[in-house]
């Protein structure tokens, strides 16, 4: 029988914090101009095997254009920090069961195969309910302490969370007794992911970046992850980011490459800039429901585009685009 003192689940990453100390020592800290397309990014950052968490909120903020180039390339046998996946975790779940390998082979579970208000994925539930995708549990918090820890270069952090519940039977946290207090907390190792995608409003070409809006824990994760994309709805001169560097919230240098792609966080929201595509997203849930039907999907989608930009031309282009902006707008109108 497990201990109540222990969870039962296995680590999927290294929490040392020294081992990640010396990875990050060789990672250039040079002024080094990085832009590159996602096409080459993902060749080259994201490998077979490795350990991917995805920036953004729910469907706010996403990087679409690296997950749907990962799954564009075949990539095998992902770990995935499930914080707040939503369309994100849909997409990589288009690379199980449709016969082109498995994308996904481990995944740390707080929150996904839901789109929120809009429903469960199909797909992706069909995926994590196939056995063929090693799963540990955590909370939203819980995985939230991890990438903090990791941020701050320790190898765990004490929370309140999970204690006293399933989840923590099923995830790889820990009791501890408080050596200054004797009160018991769980212990949560730190989480440093292989490789992490985020996209933000704007970025110089070194790679410092400013976004709007919340941010969850992507400063964290941004500062915890081993090699960063960074998407951005525009570049902007580094001459700009100087003239106010306390709007700079990721620094150059966490990020490994910096794409350009101009809504791109699209079919999801991207706060003060455009709304979600709430009419896409409903039609690739609807082509979930069936094997046969979602495969067609797919291949018009995904593996069957150039790359994003072709993605969106086939979504409506930039009409379909100014539409959402302009939903956008109202929205955030005051009043």
């Amino acid at each position: 029988m497990t201990s109540p003192d222990r969870g039962a689940a296995p680590l999927f990453t290294d929490p040392s914090a020294n081992a990640a100390r010396a990875w990050f020592a060789n990672k250039p800290r040079a002024l080094i101009d990085k832009r590159t397309t996602v096409r080459d990014a993902v060749a080259r950052l994201v490998s077979d095997g490795a350990y991917l968490a995805i920036g953004g909120f729910g469907g706010d903020r996403l990087p679409t254009a690296v997950v749907h180039e990962i799954v564009r390339q075949g990539k095998q046998n992902l770990s995935f920090a499930g914080h707040t996946a939503t369309h994100d975790f849909q997409i990589l779940c288009a690379g199980n069961l449709l016969g082109r390998g498995q994308t996904l082979a481990r995944v740390e579970i707080a929150y996904v195969v839901g789109l929120e208000a809009r429903g469960l994925s199909p797909h992706a539930r069909r995926v994590m309910e196939s056995g063929e995708v090693e799963f540990t549990e955590w909370t939203n918090y819980a995985l939230a302490a991890r990438l903090k820890a990791a941020a701050m270069g320790v190898p765990f952090l004490p929370i309140r969370s999970l204690l006293g519940t399933d989840t923590f039977r099923y995830s790889g946290a820990r009791v501890i007794d408080c050596p200054f207090t004797g009160e018991r907390l769980a212990a949560v190792p730190a989480l440093y992911p292989d490789v992490a995608a985020i996209h933000v409003h704007e970025a110089d070409c070194y790679g410092n970046c400013r976004l709007r809006g919340t941010s969850v824990a992507d400063l964290d994760l941004a500062r915890a992850a081993k090699r960063l994309i960074i998407t951005c709805e525009r570049l902007i001169p580094h001459d700009e980011i100087r003239r106010d560097p306390t709007q700079t919230v990721i620094p150059f240098f966490c990020v490994d490459a910096v794409c350009e792609v101009p809504f791109g966080s699209y079919p999801g929201n991207m706060p003060y800039e455009y709304f979600s595509d709430e009419e896409h997203l409903r039609q690739w849930l609807e082509a979930e429901r069936d094997l046969v039907t979602y495969r067609a999907w797919v291949e018009q989608h995904i593996y069957g585009v150039e790359d994003f930009s072709d993605y969106l031309h086939r979504c409506g282009g930039l009409r379909r685009m100014q539409q959402l902006r302009q939903q956008e707008l109202l929205l955030d109108r005051p009043g």
